[in-house]
């Protein structure tokens, strides 16, 4: 399949959202089968700063986009007989049978209650264990102020002690699950998971600026992370992410340029192989892109509770979860194919893989809030119009 790109077209998008103060730095890659089409980047790396422009090779956080790496290492153990996806978590970290669902509160006081269900490995993967995150969800946000509580970017690792919001099963409800899955991989393999990640996915593919732990040398190019001043201009407030986590983040701890990330998308787009090197069986890359969560959907909009970490998230009706990506089930009004998987990190990455167009794509700038409805989540939009010619 030939792909003809109108790169001025995307060009001109990204320009005109750093030009406007939508965001400030973009890099971006559209990629098929056969190799990268359009590279671009826009903006500096840290406003006000004598660091040069953002590119292909701009060291970003990648946050929740780190949770499609990290799905396709378990199911790589999977596929080997390591991890059983139908297992109970507690079968490999016996201290998750003390997790309870939180169903409310009576005055101040959180109202705790035992799991209907046990949560499994599979809950874990497709986001259906009951989990969530603070920023969009008021009642574990209060949870969280009332007993102290950190939130997982903070590395403290009684963040994982953060009840559930469902029982397991009831619910798409996006949250830690991610970081409780690394966990367990760790027991399965014997490893920790920066090893089990970079043997069996980031090494292989190449990725050799993609890591949990940057280097001096991953910094000198990072784009460090911006929020909004007093005056809505965009200020430097370096990096979120805990400096010593005492866990290692399977949902949110990696960076990556997006030159490296593409490769793993191109992986994933060419069926779990890229340059002569298997990450994945075909069959189970087809597993990953198909619904896997039931009939359960994934919520069309996600009302916010914490807009300085995210605004509200308006993904839209039909959509579900496959295994790492959320799933289109029907074609979108901006350009991707029905079965597309896709996903995002809360520093505002996006990426896409279009297997019934041939196409993938990523978008980077480290900023804050997620998904600011006319800032970053209108350039994305916009970006992808741009790569499918939708006017």
């Amino acid at each position: 399949m030939t792909h003809q790109l109108d790169r001025a077209a995307i060009d001109a998008v990204l320009s005109a959202a750093v030009a406007r103060g939508a965001v400030p730095h973009v890099a971006a890659v559209v990629a098929d089968a056969d190799g990268v089409l359009y590279e671009g980047g826009f903006g500096v790396r840290t406003v006000g700063g004598d660091e040069g422009p953002v590119s292909a090779n701009t060291t970003f956080r990648l946050m929740s986009m780190t949770k499609m790496i990290v799905t396709a290492a378990a199911l790589q153990m999977r596929d080997e007989g390591i991890l059983d996806f139908t297992a109970p978590v507690s079968a490999y970290l016996p201290e998750f049978a003390e997790q309870r669902v939180l169903t409310g509160f009576a005055g101040d006081e959180p109202v705790l209650v035992a799991p209907e269900t046990q949560a499994t490995v599979h809950h874990l993967v497709t986001h259906t264990a009951g989990f969530s995150y603070w920023f969009w969800n008021a009642n574990l946000a209060r949870y969280e102020q009332l007993t102290g509580t950190p939130n997982v970017v903070t590395g403290k690792s009684e963040a994982l002690a953060a009840p559930l919001v469902h029982h397991p099963g009831e619910a798409i409800e996006y949250g830690i699950n991610t970081d409780w899955l690394g966990r367990v991989m760790e027991q399965a393999a014997g490893q920790p998971l920066d090893e089990i990640v970079r043997t069996r996915i980031t090494g292989p593919l190449g990725m050799e600026h993609t890591g949990f732990e940057m280097t001096a040398a991953n910094r000198s190019d990072a784009a460090t992370i911006h929020v909004r001043g007093e005056d809505g201009a965009w200020v430097n407030v370096g990096d979120i992410v805990g400096p010593d986590p005492e866990w290692i983040a399977g949902g949110h701890g990696m960076f990556s340029t997006p030159r490296d990330y593409t490769r793993f998308e191109r992986a994933l787009l060419r069926g779990g192989e890229l340059d002569g090197v298997r990450i994945l069986a075909e069959a189970t890359v087809n597993e990953a892109f198909q619904p896997q969560a039931g009939s359960l959907e994934f919520p069309a909009e996600l009302p916010t509770a914490d807009p300085s970490a995210s605004d509200t998230l308006r993904v839209g009706p039909n959509n579900t979860w496959g295994f790492g990506l959320l799933i289109n089930t029907e074609d979108s009004p901006v350009g991707r194919r029905a079965g597309s998987g896709a996903w995002a990190g809360l520093c505002n990455t996006h990426f896409f893989i279009d297997r019934a167009s041939g196409l993938c794509a990523s978008i980077y700038s480290n900023t804050l809030p997620f998904v600011e409805s006319e800032g970053a989540w209108a350039m994305f939009q916009d970006f992808e119009r741009a790569i499918y010619g939708v006017r």
